[in-house]
């Protein structure tokens, strides 16, 4: 005798060899078509036959269970719970045949769609709606499963699908592309199909996108990284318009006694500050640094606090930028040459001999700003030298050398906190991005850090965000702090630089109070600050009270948007360096590269702010200065393939704890406390060592890379939220 039997929710054949349990067995030993043995209860047999074969059963009964027309069985099938055999009577027409029998169960078994298991060998006919429901899921997903294979079929063929582009009329690093890369349905086709392409042509998603082209360049493929996140639906701004009233109010302000100047790079257009000097008839040297006052105009909780809230700074890239505020409120506050406009102002009354501060006040007025220096103009001719002698001439020349004066005693009382003197002589590096003959070219310039001008600015910007953190704090009223009470040990990844709303030190700079005040129109914090300074020079309550909920909700915001804008800009800065060397022919090994070797068998170029490893330089103590080989680079995943080439052991070693202080790819990376638009040469991380500089602002708009640009600091040297010297 043998049996069909059911096991594990399926079925299998075998011989019985023997049972146990008398007359009416209640188990059986079963030798399956393999030579295995099982023991079955009695109750898990479905059916007993003599012929055909165990072995046989199965495969003919299968067969001829994938004739059986499920539809048609459905139909004759009884409406009520039935049993198999009645219905193969029903279905066959008479008695059934072994393979008969074990056919219908294995398609009715098979078919939980079309029956429902009620017990052994009985079922019961699924619902009527129930089935049509289930049948038009199981369309919808045969019909889906064709177009996820036709999806992937296209991009492994090179081809983009329809409407995985950009729309028209829309940044085209925003394509459909992007957001299935970047911000997956990872239950959707697409993204099913792109995986499954990739998968099948041994290619990474990103380069299978672009082998289809759905990103016009490796660059939107780095942009549409950043941009899905933070603003998918572009960078324009929704219509809206300042409060008139507002507007009035400030256009009707005291006009100051001052003819102020503000120096910046070229492409600057969002100006925060400038700078004034008067000499009294006390003997005195008074200095204004006056800043853009937006918080004039917008008000905690009105439509423009919306958008820079949500935007929280402006965002810096190599040849772009996206403005925290819309251009026509930053036409409205920022300091131009040849107007009046309305600007929170902080004095200084110095003793023209000693370059003491003897007082401080704090002003709310308009100030004619009678030029806008670009220092990418005048640094040939603003210099050390020129500064002190008597023979060149270049604008506003006396109120230069009065500035540089009293900030050098400025700079010299504060490295008494610092303990230690401010890092020098470091190169900047600019990246200027232009079209040539409808390619893109990057040129990427040197430039020392230390300038005349930087040093001016950084050092008054300090001095504004220093006074003013030390007037809320006098005044009781919170504000957001940057602080750092101790010094970051070497090779830290995190910074000792936080944010907080009370006052603390910020050793780094050397400031017993640092207050980001100076970039409102670029930094949301500054614009925070400036509320609160407002109303406390106008006697009026303060927006913000102490323990604010809403303040310590700001810090958080801040830090992962302004992490998020550093790290778009060091791999945008990376992506450009990688061009830069192909476009120079230095892929390949045609062209040589000078390099200095760093701790963990890393280099530096001397051409780039760029640093990669290189195998087998173990031995080569840090500071050799060495030549590499470039062989390949990968745009779109921003590595480099590089070799040793030859060893100068013969040439002084360099500095490699000065170049290792300001990496963007080490974790020894020193941020720029910067006012300006840049500080770093990019940074993955808020508060690493690597974060942006002070004045929140990567290196963008051609400013230089890893430093602070004309209106911040020079790199490491403490700039009013300019170079922190040590930290971001």
């Amino acid at each position: 005798m043998q049996v069909l039997f059911e096991e594990d929710g399926g079925f299998k054949a075998g011989a019985v060899l023997d049972a146990q349990g008398g007359s009416e067995p209640t188990s059986y030993q079963v030798e399956m078509s393999t030579g295995r043995r099982v023991k079955i209860k009695a109750s898990a047999v479905v059916l007993k036959f003599d012929a055909p074969a165990a072995d046989e059963l199965l495969p003919a009964a299968q067969a001829m269970a994938d004739e059986i027309d499920l539809d048609f069985l459905w139909e004759v099938a009884p409406q009520d719970e039935f049993d198999v055999s009645a219905l193969g009577a029903e279905y066959f027409g008479g008695k059934l045949s072994p393979v008969q029998y074990a056919a219908l169960l294995l398609r009715v078994h098979t078919s939980p769609m079309y029956f429902r298991r009620k017990g052994k060998g009985r079922y019961r006919p699924a619902p009527e709606t129930e089935l049509k429901a289930a049948l038009a899921g199981l369309e919808k997903k045969r019909i889906a499963a064709e177009k996820q294979a036709e999806l992937a079929r296209q991009l492994v063929a090179g081809e983009l699908p329809e409407g995985w582009g950009a729309e028209p009329g829309h940044d085209p690093a925003l394509a459909r592309a992007a957001f299935l890369l970047f911000k997956p349905e990872k239950n959707g086709i697409e993204w099913k199909a792109l995986d499954a392409a990739a998968h099948d042509a041994h290619q990474s998603p990103e380069k299978l996108l672009l082998k289809a082209g759905a990103f016009a360049n490796v660059k939107d493929l780095h942009r549409g990284r950043f941009l899905v996140e933070w603003f998918p639906r572009g960078t324009g701004f929704a219509p809206v318009e300042p409060p008139a009233a507002a507007l009035d109010a400030a256009a009707s302000l005291p006009v100051a006694e001052v003819q102020a100047f503000s120096i910046d790079d070229s492409q600057t257009t969002e100006i925060d500050d400038a700078m004034s000097v008067q000499w009294r008839d006390d003997g005195t040297v008074r200095v204004g640094v006056h800043i853009a006052a937006p918080g004039l105009a917008i008000r905690p909780g009105d439509a423009l606090d919306a958008i820079a809230r949500k935007r929280l700074s402006t965002v810096y890239m190599p040849g772009e930028k996206i403005t925290m505020l819309p251009d026509a409120l930053v036409e409205v506050f920022t300091l131009g040459e040849g107007t009046a406009r309305p600007a929170l102002s902080i004095y200084g009354d110095f003793d023209a001999d000693t370059g003491e501060c003897r007082a401080t006040e704090t002003k709310v007025e308009r100030v004619p700003i009678a030029a806008n220096l670009r220092h990418d103009r005048l640094d040939h001719l603003i210099t050390d030298d020129t500064l002190v002698d008597d023979t060149t001439d270049f604008p506003f020349k006396r109120e230069l050398q009065a500035l540089a004066r009293i900030a050098a005693r400025l700079a010299s009382d504060r490295e008494v906190i610092r303990g230690k003197p401010e890092p020098r002589n470091r190169t900047d590096f600019n990246f200027r991005v232009v079209n040539d003959g409808g390619a893109e070219r990057v040129v990427i310039e040197q430039r020392k850090r230390d300038a005349p001008l930087d040093r001016i600015v950084a050092e008054w910007m300090i001095f504004a965000n220093s006074a003013w953190g030390r007037l809320l704090d006098e005044k009781g009223v919170p504000g957001i702090y940057r602080v750092q009470t101790h010094w970051a040990r070497p090779g830290a990844r995190q910074s000792a630089v936080r944010m907080q709303t009370h006052a603390a030190q910020h050793i780094g700079i050397g400031v017993k109070h640092y207050a980001w005040s100076s970039s409102p129109l670029r930094r949301y914090v500054d614009l925070v600050n400036q509320w609160q300074i407002l109303a406390v020079a106008r006697g009026e309550p303060v927006p913000f009270a102490k323990n604010s909920a809403e303040l310590f909700a700001i810090i958080g915001a801040f830090d992962a948007a302004y992490a998020a804008y550093a790290t778009v800009q060091s791999q945008l800065e990376r992506y450009w360096c990688l061009r830069w060397l192909a476009q120079e022919g230095f892929v390949g090994g045609g062209r040589r590269l000078d390099a200095v070797v760093l701790r963990n068998e890393n280099v530096r170029l001397a051409a780039l702010p760029l640093v990669l490893p290189l195998a087998g330089i173990g031995h080569l103590p840090p500071g050799t200065r060495v030549e590499v080989d470039v062989l390949a680079v990968d745009e779109a995943a921003l590595t480099i393939e590089a070799r040793l080439a030859a060893v100068h052991e013969e040439e002084a070693p360099a500095d490699v704890e000065a170049l290792e202080e300001d990496l963007p790819d080490t974790p020894e990376a020193v941020a720029t406390e910067a006012e300006g638009e840049a500080a770093v040469v990019g940074a993955p991380l808020a508060g690493d060592a690597t974060a942006p500089g002070a004045d929140g602002q990567p290196a963008g708009e051609g400013r230089p890379m890893g430093a602070a640009p004309a209106d911040a600091a020079p790199a490491l040297v403490p700039a009013e939220g300019k170079a922190d010297g040590n930290t971001g």
